[in-house]
């Protein structure tokens, strides 16, 4: 069974961006596709590289990740799945100590950014909060 692939306006269609971005995307290294092909042919994509893409636009979207976070969460996937590979490759566990060891970091920098932007979604709250809470005052003083 051959692999699906994709032109780069049916990508953007299906993840919901536009073709703009993909080739941005890909300039930055968030995903990478357009090495292997030749000269004036055309962008091709995967499955896989769909599922990148929905992933980059998740977090992006959902944590309102800077292109930069976004690059440092990409470089951060890459390294994860180098050690998944070394981790299947070894049943020994002195090496798989050494995977856990180098993969905890990376995990807490993610957990570290989920937090920080979690901080600044509270302090958002707390500032619409306090400005409806102004504005329903305002209107009781002006309708009392």
């Amino acid at each position: 069974m051959t692999a699906r692939v994709y032109r780069i306006g049916d990508v953007a269609d299906e993840v919901g961006i536009t073709a703009r971005t993909i080739r941005y995307y890909e300039e930055l290294g968030l995903l990478e596709t357009g090495d292997e092909r030749g000269k004036g042919r055309h962008r091709s994509f995967d499955d896989g590289d769909i599922a990148r893409l929905h992933e980059l636009v998740r977090l992006r979207d959902l944590l309102g990740l800077s292109l930069d976070e976004l690059t440092a969460l990409a470089d951060d996937a890459r390294v994860q799945q180098c050690l998944r590979d070394r981790w299947e490759a070894t049943t020994d566990d002195a090496e798989r100590i050494r995977i856990i060891e180098a993969a905890m970091p990376i995990r807490q920098r993610q957990l570290d950014l989920v937090r920080q932007q979690q901080g600044k979604l509270a302090e958002f709250e707390v500032e619409l909060s306090d400005k409806l809470r102004l504005m329903r005052k305002r209107l009781r003083d002006l309708t009392d």
